[in-house]
């Protein structure tokens, strides 16, 4: 996937051909990208897997056969010059696209199974395992997206065997005015953006507790991180965090599937929007809140804090 990504930045630098609106090399790009971190994630999650380890390690072997077929189908089209993804211009494009449906489901099946493993692993660190558990439900969920965008439009259902079926935007055409690096629609609603944030949360949300413990840790130098040293309120503000990725993903979601564009909310997306603000500040005051009877930092951590 490495190298992948590094021969796609060169095709984007010195191949000028341009496919949906963007540079043809882009997809092959960011998709290689996201694959790295995604994959990177999953082996460190199942590091943490005290049993199942073997099942984990098929789950995980799967997932990386089932994203090594997806690129090389994209990167296939990419060369060919034409669409990977929704064509069914010829019959070989549309043979094409049936394998990389068939590959994303395996691909999910195969992360749905190490989320059950994380569910199921007692983990000595309650506020990781709930971080990597729950970032692990978001992230099938937001990879569970793409299976909305592959629904015909309703111009593509007015026409009969249209050489496209399914689009990443909605209520307007794809390759239309859309974002910088990103690519995603600024005329209407894009539905990767809830995928691309519902799958990173399998990164962000592991990134959340490091830092917390890692600021924890500081405690003793800075008063201000004193209460991050109970083991009891990184668990509540992991849970808080956790909370409120999810519902701006679900946000996310409900605003691209009206058709609207991510920088021009309505008053309803506003709403949504303020209500998750004041509940998660709420909610993080609540979690910094310190119990006499609560857990006191884990032994390491008391280690460390006391070096």
């Amino acid at each position: 996937m490495g190298v992948l990504a590094l021969v796609s930045a060169v095709g984007i630098a010195v191949d000028d051909r341009v496919l949906v609106g963007v540079p043809i090399w882009t997809k092959p790009f960011k998709f290689s990208v996201s694959f790295i971190a995604y994959a990177l994630s999953l082996a460190w999650m199942l590091t943490l897997l005290p049993r199942g380890r073997r099942a984990g390690w098929w789950a995980g072997t799967v997932v990386t056969v089932a994203g090594v077929v997806e690129m090389a189908l994209i990167t296939l089209q990419v060369i060919r010059g034409t669409q990977s993804h929704f064509n069914q211009a010829t019959p070989f494009d549309g043979a094409v696209f049936q394998i990389m449906g068939a590959t994303v489901v395996v691909l999910w099946l195969g992360a749905l199974v190490i989320a059950v493993l994380l569910l199921r692993a007692k983990i000595l660190d309650r506020a990781m395992a709930w971080a990597v558990r729950l970032s692990s439900l978001i992230a099938l969920a937001g990879a569970g997206v793409g299976f909305l965008m592959v629904r015909p439009t309703p111009e593509q259902l007015a026409v009969e065997n249209p050489p496209i079926s399914g689009a990443h935007s909605v209520g307007v055409p794809d390759g239309g005015p859309s974002m910088p690096v990103t690519g995603w629609a600024t005329t209407g609603g894009d539905l990767r953006i809830a995928h691309f944030f519902g799958m990173h949360a399998l990164q962000l949300l592991p990134l959340l507790l490091i830092v917390l413990t890692a600021l924890a840790a500081r405690s003793a130098r800075f008063q201000a991180f004193a209460r991050l040293a109970d083991e009891g309120v990184r668990l509540r503000l992991t849970l808080t965090g956790s909370a409120v990725y999810g519902a701006v993903f679900v946000l996310l979601a409900w605003q691209a599937l009206r058709g609207q564009a991510l920088l021009a909310p309505d008053g309803a997306t506003l709403a949504g929007a303020a209500a998750i603000v004041v509940a998660g500040g709420a909610a993080t005051a609540l979690s910094l809140r310190t119990t006499r009877t609560g857990r006191t930092a884990s032994p390491a951590l008391t280690e460390e804090v006391a070096a």
